[in-house]
């Protein structure tokens, strides 16, 4: 069995965010780099896949600049037997349906039995990429997946729909699955396994030898939201309170006038 897991590097949420000088994207300086959360489930999944199968290859694949082999590093030292990491520092400006052409462009020869992605990254968050490889290489996805089974070729997955409701669907591989949060428990790399991960063949590739299509969408403008007028707390008894409301109601506004 052949399976590849697809994960990209995104700043820590808790970062301070700037804006970088072309205003179409933030800028990458001083901020704290991870693997995308939804992606660290597609990793964990496949890596129960492999260990489940006994005699399955897993490749992980990331795009992005020479950084991100780090973060691939971690996917390694989880499990993952190789890495292929697209070389590319504009990554930022490829839209969905260019990245998603890069993987299936790698992925196409390579016979993968089950491509697992994280149902969205943190930063764009399009929820996009996952079902665009799928429909380039022609097999069947199952989307935001929060419970997973493989047993002779079938896929079972519960996928989550709006209003808490769960959905079972059933496919044969080979197939895409995108992975929501919650879908299992990411494993911490052990410390024998992530000194195993730097002897593992991790390989770039320029994204010029995989890229054949042009963007169907750019960025034109990233900025923050305008700041607007802050709230008001009151606090005291419910009578001071009720005074307090109706002097405001009266000077503030002309609902009491």
């Amino acid at each position: 069995m052949k399976i590849l897991v697809c994960i990209k590097q995104v700043p820590d949420m808790e970062s301070k965010f700037k804006v970088n000088s072309e205003g179409n994207w933030y800028n990458d300086t001083d901020l704290a780099w991870r693997m995308n959360e939804y992606d660290e489930y597609a990793v964990e999944q496949a890596v129960q896949l492999k260990e489940q199968a006994g005699d399955a290859d897993l490749t992980v694949l990331s795009i992005g600049p020479d950084r991100v082999k780090e973060m691939m590093k971690k996917a390694l030292a989880m499990g993952c037997d190789r890495g292929a990491h697209i070389a590319d520092d504009d990554f930022f400006k490829k839209d969905p349906y260019e990245i998603a052409s890069v993987i299936a462009e790698y992925a196409k020869d390579k016979e993968f039995d089950l491509i697992f992605t994280g149902m969205q990254s943190q930063d764009r968050g399009s929820g996009q990429v996952g079902v665009l490889v799928a429909e380039m290489l022609g097999l069947p996805s199952i989307t935001t997946i929060v419970d997973f089974a493989f047993d002779g070729g079938q896929i079972t997955a519960k996928r989550e729909l709006e209003g808490g409701i769960k959905a079972i669907v059933k496919t044969t591989a080979p197939a895409l699955v995108t992975c929501q949060l919650g879908l299992n428990t990411p494993r911490y790399p052990t410390l024998p396994n992530i000194m195993k991960a730097k002897r593992k063949e991790l390989l770039s590739v320029p994204i010029s030898e995989l890229l054949k299509v042009e963007g169907k969408q750019e960025t034109a403008k990233l900025y923050f939201p305008e700041k607007k007028g802050g709230g008001l707390v009151l606090e005291g008894d419910v009578g001071d309170l009720t005074d307090q409301l109706i002097k405001i109601l009266k000077d503030k506004t002309a609902v009491l006038a």
